[in-house]
């Protein structure tokens, strides 16, 4: 039985190949993300059961559970939905680019630059300009980092190992910034800073969600639009070149792409890591390395991977709010050593 299905059409002139066991894992996670966000919904310090939960979404429900579902829970779902699929297709572009499995969005600054500029922000404003200016500003320390990365990498073109060895130096530096601009800062706001920094989606609202999703949903069209470049690239540039790729200009559009969404994402949750490393690793486990299918399965994974981080961030410890980072750091960690591990002769 052939596994793959050939799609094509003549206006506009068009050809897909697709695997169908890819497409049925899809699928599966498309579902199994459904079935958490309901369940997600229902579970905190009021329980609300599922049938109401469904009613509540339909506007059908009762007004005190259409409070707790459309205004307080919802829209902080759906943030850490958009949030781990933002950072989980950016490591995946980034794996792509570097051709290693073990490169996320920590590994060129964005992360850290973006948590640097927002730290600074906060400590330094003393309250004066308003909190909703943060995810731009962390959207500017993303793009500074990545842009001196990128920078101080080239040499008669941009190869992928300087690329990623300078990347984890100007991460330590903008780390070590971090750090300095706490100690600056007033001592009351650290805690304020310390908290974001460890990766919260606490008290997202609508307006987070439409600041976020245009991003989410417009880079990741674009980069599966484009996913039959990324699979070029990944086998090397000469083979790139070969095939017809502008290997400069592809890779400085898709890292611009990858700053945007990292940065982005850490723009509204904070330094929430590791998941830009695990889901795009666990996604070619199940649909294998074409990035046709490995994009949406990648979001899919990093949405849900997220959403059950925050999940039980807000119902291990209550009434406490631990910041999802907690949770995805004592995940991420022990699996970033496995891989390590696994690689250790290659």
């Amino acid at each position: 039985m052939n596994r793959y299905t050939v799609v094509r059409s003549r206006k506009p002139l068009y050809s897909i190949q697709v695997d169908k066991r890819s497409v049925v894992v899809i699928g599966v996670l498309v579902f199994l993300l459904a079935a958490v966000i309901v369940a997600s919904i229902g579970m905190g310090s009021i329980r609300i059961p599922v049938s109401e939960v469904l009613k509540s979404l339909v506007g059908l429900g009762d007004s005190t559970y259409q409070l707790v579902v459309l205004d307080l829970r919802l829209p902080r779902i759906v943030v850490s939905v958009l949030v781990g699929a933002s950072l989980a297709v950016s490591g995946a572009i980034l794996q792509g680019l570097v051709r290693n499995p073990l490169v996320s969005p920590d590994l060129i600054g964005t992360t850290n630059g973006a948590t640097a500029a927002a730290v600074a922000f906060i400590a330094f404003t003393n309250g004066t300009y308003s909190i909703h200016w943060l995810p731009l500003v962390a959207l500017i320390g993303g793009f500074f980092a990545a842009s001196l990365t990128y920078i101080a990498a080239w040499k008669h073109g941009l190869s992928p190992f300087r690329f990623a060895l300078i990347g984890v130096s100007i991460s330590m530096a903008m780390g070590a910034l971090t750090i300095f601009f706490m100690l600056s800062g007033p001592i009351y706001l650290a805690g304020q800073a310390l908290g974001w920094m460890s990766g919260t989606v606490y008290g997202s609202s609508w307006k987070h969600v439409f600041s976020l999703l245009p991003w989410t949903l417009v880079f990741l069209v674009i980069t599966i639009i484009h996913a039959r470049t990324l699979n070029a690239m990944e086998l090397g540039d000469d083979v790139a070149m070969g095939v017809g790729v502008s290997v400069e200009r592809k890779r400085l559009t898709f890292v611009v792409i990858s700053v945007a969404l990292a940065a982005a994402a850490v723009g509204i949750a904070g330094g929430i890591g590791f998941v830009g490393l695990m889901a795009p690793h666990m996604a070619r486990k199940l649909v294998g390395s074409s990035y046709g299918c490995l994009l949406p399965a990648s979001a899919l994974l990093g949405g849900l991977f997220v959403l059950l981080a925050d999940l039980a961030a807000r119902t291990l410890f209550v009434p406490l709010d631990i910041p999802a980072g907690v949770f995805t750091a004592a995940v991420g960690a022990p699996f970033f050593m496995f891989l390590l591990y696994r690689s250790r002769r290659t």
